[in-house]
Formats: structure tokens, sequence, C-alpha cells
């Protein structure tokens, strides 16, 4: 089977066996997956002379079950969310805590940005936010945007930015979110401040960083989801008691093997949104219209152009998002 790598800063593909099934894990043939920019340039530019598997995010056929997954069948139509088991590639093995059934209304391309998804919700739960509270989303790449999406879904109060106002123009459609691609303005129309401002951005921004500051209300909040050096000015911190937080991909359960590699799943009573639940709630919000993703799925590639994919992605003023990765021949 075919899987995405990169080595030495380049994009390649390469051959490898395709996985056997065993107990607690779904192999699953894949239809599509969704190449998510900001980490996965990342790791594009980090690599070495060692392949490093791309993707974390995708959507495909139930093509034979292992022992004790009682809810899921050969045939589901399934979300998948987490490296290294989810990959850009033919098969994916995937342990049952981290795949999401796909209800009708939902698309193949929609269910592929499932992971993607989970990220952003659990970016807003790490907020905490009430009822009627007002947020900052700086950034909008396809994090960005899907957090601005589910904060207006859940009706807070949703003020999104960023400088290429291209990329604020994909949420017009969103009568109720107010977009900005001029910091300075976005400070005129919070009053007395956000409860909580979202860093959606990547890089060492240490003007983003003070700036984030000036907008959150005092004793606000200040929640890093990008790629981004955690640098604030301590008197601006101190002068509100700000708190910063950090949120760790899709959910509880992110990086503990328990629950990963050995699928044994948190109580539904102590932990109600493991990342595999967000990856659920993910799919109900499409299905329910409470989201629109459709502007992020235009851009479709075979993998003999997943090359140019990667890097067309890396172009900042481009308001192309993501590219979809089509495995179906």
């Amino acid at each position: 089977m075919r899987t995405v790598v990169a080595r030495n800063q380049s994009i390649q593909l390469i051959n490898n066996d395709k996985p056997m099934i065993k107990p607690s894990y779904l192999l699953v043939k894949t239809k599509f997956s969704a190449i998510s920019p900001g980490t996965e340039l990342s790791m594009v530019k980090r690599s070495g002379e060692k392949e490093v598997k791309l993707g974390y995010s995708a959507f495909g056929i139930v093509e034979e079950c292992g022992e004790h997954t009682e809810g899921f069948s050969p045939g589901d139509r399934v979300a998948c969310y987490g490296a290294p088991y989810v990959e850009h590639s033919d098969y994916l093995l995937v342990p049952k805590t981290l795949c999401a059934k796909v209800p009708d209304a939902v698309s193949d391309a929609e269910a592929s940005m499932g992971g993607i998804g989970a990220i952003a919700i659990h970016a807003l739960r790490i907020a905490k936010l009430q009822f009627g509270e007002k947020i900052v989303v700086a950034g909008l790449g396809i994090i960005g945007q899907m957090i601005a999406q589910i904060a207006d879904a859940a009706a807070y109060d949703v003020y999104a930015l960023d400088i290429v106002h291209n990329r604020t123009k994909l949420l017009q459609s969103r009568k109720n979110i107010k977009c900005f691609s001029n910091s300075e303005e976005i400070s005129h129309h919070l009053g007395k401040g956000a409860d909580a401002v979202l860093l959606c951005t990547g890089g060492n921004d240490s003007e983003l960083n003070a700036q984030s500051l000036s907008w959150a209300r005092d004793k606000g909040k200040i929640v890093i989801v990008g790629d981004i050096e955690p640098c604030f000015p301590r008197n601006a911190m101190f002068a509100k008691e700000a708190e910063v937080l950090i949120a760790r991909a899709g959910g509880p359960g992110r990086y503990d093997p328990v629950f990963e590699k050995e699928a044994i799943d948190y109580p539904y009573g102590f932990i109600r949104w493991t990342e595999g639940r967000n990856l659920a709630e993910y799919l109900r919000l499409v299905e329910e219209k409470r989201i629109d993703v459709s502007p992020y799925l235009k851009e479709i590639v075979g993998l003999e152009s997943v090359s140019m994919a990667y890097r067309s992605l890396a172009d900042k003023q481009s308001t192309i998002l993501t590219h979809l990765i089509s495995f179906q021949k």
C-alpha cells in the first residue's frame, strides 16, 4: 500500500505492507484524508534522513473488525483521527477509540475533516466559555475557521481576525461573526474585552502575543491553539491577571497509550469529552448543518499530485486552506 512521508524536506510516496487486524482495532480502507497545513508543513520542514509519516484526519470504509469492537461492522463509514494510527495511506489500522461512525447526511469529504474538527472543538472546551461570552479567534487557517464557526453555533459572540482579508471572506455566510483584517480595528469593537482569545497562528509572533492580552478582559484567557511560542509580556499579564492555556490536540486521551494504543475508553461519567467523542461531535455539527465546511473542500488531489498540494499550502496568503487526498482509483 502507498503512504505519504516527508524526508529531507520533501514529499515522497513509499510502499509498505497492508496492516493486519488485531483486537480492539478496525482495518479501514481510506477514501479521503485531509492535509492539516500547520502541523504537516512544520513536520516537512523539520524532516531529515528518517522518513516521517504525515496526516492524522481521514475517512474510510471498515474492511475488517478486530475482537472487542462492538458497535462497528464491516462496511461502516467511519471518520478516523490521530497519528500514528491515522496517516495519508491506502489502509489504516485504527483503535476503536479513535473512530466514529459517519451519519448518512455527512459526505465522505466532510467526514475526512473530522480530526481537524475535533481539535477545534477541544480548543473551545479548554477556554471554558459560558453562553453569550465574547471570543476572539486570531488566525483564520483551517483550524481558526472551524473554531469560529463552532463558536458561532454555540452562540458565543465571535470576533475573527486574519491579516489576509480574503480569508475573512470565507466566513461571510456566518452573519453573526464579526470579521477583521486589521488588529487595531478589532480593538475598537471589543468594549471591555474578550472573555477568551484563541491564538490559531504559528511562529514566534511576540507582537501578536502582546496584542492578545490587550484584547482580553480583566482576568480573561489566552488559549494557544497554533504552533506559537508562549512568550507574553509579564506586566500586561499581571495587570489583567490573565490566564494562558494550551489546547493539546483533539481532547483527553491524546498521547495516552492506554486510551489510544490499548483502545481502552475513559468512563463516560468521568471524562465526558474524549478525543473520540469530540470527533463524533464534529460529525453531529455537520449533520445538523450547524457548521458548513464545504468552502474548504474544493481542492481534491490524487496521490500522484500530493507534493504539489503541499507546496501550494505553503502560501500563507492563499484562501485554499487544505487539500483532500483521494485514494479512490
